[in-house]
């Protein structure tokens, strides 16, 4: 008797193959003695489209909404028919006494496995691979740990709600704005939010009135002092009054009234999780969230040196500490020879700044495998993407920087003034960037300045500035804030913008984001309730839940089902106008 094994993807599922020992390839699977590695090509089965419900919902027709089907039918993809036969045939043939999914690990590839399961009547018990990176090690580690089907099961019922909520929400409010004002309106649960975030930015923007500022700077004992009231604020809105502070400080020493010393450690930023490589690689290149995710997917997927890109979390987990040494010698190579070189030489100690298992849910951080990393068959853009994250990865494993934090307070004529200064001990981690070694004013031990001593004052310069209103949204700082409010997850964000792009309700202009005409109309016409970030943020919170078996997925469905009939009337009822534009 064979194990049927279905991979998400067929690059993984002959990788799979090829560490089982399956040699007899065909097309579609290849088989061994004891396993048969087949795979899907993404979704091979979705929900049923509406009008598989019934003829009155082949016409789009605002007198048949909400549709609300009692029992939701699945249906097998057109494109990709021919390779579910093949796994339906596979399923039943009679030499396979059980199915291992090596989907993707996480709620999008549960659903993946679950669907084609059903959709081919499958009886056959089910166990499940879960890992982090396909590496062969990964793989053989994986398979000596299969888990029964069942303690995923929650995780599946997490994923096909999510799937029935967006159809649920989506095709009605899509269908109900369109026939309700005759133009192609799409919207959705988390979509619409996020473009109602750009829309408030734009407002803030337009709302914004700037003003001028003013403050002074002044140059002594070798350090730069800036002026401050009271309160600590350097700026002055008042022009004259500036004018008249600096005919106050002219003429008068500096009397140094308090100075301090103080070591600071500072450790280096936590490991990288999607969102915040998507938002950094954003930054630093220029990259949309979706162009990273696909980056960092051939990274892990093709070249096997980055461990699974779509995770929600920054730490590692006890069990891996043992590893660390393995992951440092496979990227001991380009620039990073030295610094990987400084490690190995020590004991790596687990420590509660990179390791917490309370903070890791399906997957740990991004970091590098224990397969060595061969730099020359990189692209450029993912040479990019791996660096970033093996800088990030050696920092956070190396000495924190040092430095004596130098605090002088002073006054000019009874006016407060502030200079500080920074000596490095130890670089340590800062080493790894370039960017982080260029410090503060820096000033020799010798040239400190001694408390209640006086100094002549250098030039005395009053500076000018104008506030700036908030910044228009980035792909990088989009996707970050997507985050922060609890707007899709990990695996979606990427696409929810891709999407808004393509349907022409927000535009690029440089690296900046605008909401077209279009999305301003849309965002007028949509119920207030969809808008909402708190709203489909509460529905992510519940569907977490359902997927640690903590909520009851069809209370969820109840609720879902009770929102989108609200929604439908209160889109019926509305008496908003579509205006049409080129």
């Amino acid at each position: 008797m064979k194990r049927l094994v279905l991979a998400e993807k067929p690059s993984v599922g002959r990788d799979i193959a090829r560490v089982l020992g399956c040699k007899k390839e065909t097309h579609s699977y290849i088989e061994g003695n004891d396993h048969i590695v087949t795979w899907a090509l993404g979704h091979l089965v979705s929900l049923a489209d509406p009008e598989q419900y019934g003829k009155e919902y082949k016409e789009w027709n605002m007198d048949v909404l909400p549709m609300m089907p009692k029992h939701w039918k699945l249906t097998v993809l057109k494109k990709t028919s021919k390779q579910f036969q093949t796994v339906k045939k596979l399923l039943l043939r009679n030499d396979i006494k059980d199915v291992i999914i090596a989907t993707d690990a996480g709620r999008e590839g549960e659903l993946v496995a679950r669907w084609i399961l059903q959709m081919s009547g499958n009886k056959k018990p089910i166990y499940r691979l879960w890992i982090s990176s396909v590496t062969d090690k990964a793989i053989k580690d994986g398979f000596a740990h299969l888990k029964p089907g069942k303690e995923y099961d929650d995780l599946f019922r997490a994923a096909r709600s999510r799937a029935e909520a967006d159809w649920l929400v989506g095709i009605n409010a899509t269908r109900a704005l369109t026939c309700k004002y005759n133009a192609q309106l799409s919207c959705g649960r988390v979509q619409t939010p996020t473009l109602a975030m750009i829309m408030n930015r734009e407002q803030e923007i337009k709302s914004f009135k700037p003003q001028k500022y003013y403050g002074y700077k002044i140059f002594a004992t070798g350090m730069n002092f800036t002026w401050e009231n009271q309160k600590g604020n350097q700026r002055i809105s008042d022009k004259k009054w500036a004018e008249e502070l600096g005919k106050k400080l002219r003429g008068h020493d500096l009397v140094i009234t308090e100075v301090s010393k103080k070591e600071k450690k500072n450790y280096a930023p936590e490991l990288y999780d999607l969102t915040t490589l998507q938002k950094e690689a954003s930054k630093r290149y220029g990259f949309s969230p979706k162009q990273t995710l696909n980056i960092m997917q051939s990274l892990y997927e093709h070249h096997k040196v980055l461990t699974y890109p779509r995770t929600d979390s920054r730490y590692l987990t006890n069990d891996m500490t043992d590893t660390l040494k393995d992951r440092i010698k496979a990227c001991q190579n380009g620039s990073y020879k030295k610094a990987a070189a400084t490690l190995l030489r020590k004991e790596i100690k687990a420590s509660s700044r990179f390791i917490n298992d309370k903070k890791v849910s399906d997957h740990h951080a991004i970091i590098p495998t224990e397969q060595y990393a061969s730099l020359t068959s990189f692209s450029s853009d993912e040479r990019k993407i791996y660096d970033m994250v093996v800088a990030r990865f050696l920092a956070v494993l190396s000495a924190p920087a040092i430095s004596e934090q130098l605090s002088v307070k002073a006054s000019i004529n009874g006016e407060l003034f502030r200079a500080k200064a920074e000596n490095i001990k130890q670089l340590g981690w800062r080493e790894l960037y370039e960017e982080e070694t260029q410090t503060k004013d820096t000033i020799k031990a010798g040239n400190i300045p001694v408390k209640g001593k006086e100094y002549p004052v250098g030039t005395i310069s009053m500076t000018e500035g104008t506030t700036n209103p908030p910044g228009r949204y980035t792909e990088g700082t989009l996707i970050d804030q997507m985050d922060k409010k609890g707007l899709g997850t990990v695996a979606t964000r990427a696409d929810i913008i891709d999407k808004l792009f393509n349907s022409y309700l927000l535009e690029k202009k440089g690296n900046e984001i605008h909401i077209t005409s279009k999305g301003k109309q849309l965002l007028e016409l949509v119920p207030e309730d969809l808008k909402k970030a708190e709203l489909t943020a509460d529905w992510e919170k519940k569907l977490t839940a359902i997927s640690k078996g903590k909520q009851n997925d069809q209370k969820f469905m109840r609720e879902i089902s009770d929102y989108t009939q609200a929604l439908i009337n209160d889109i019926k009822t509305s008496d908003g106008k579509f205006r049409h534009e080129d």
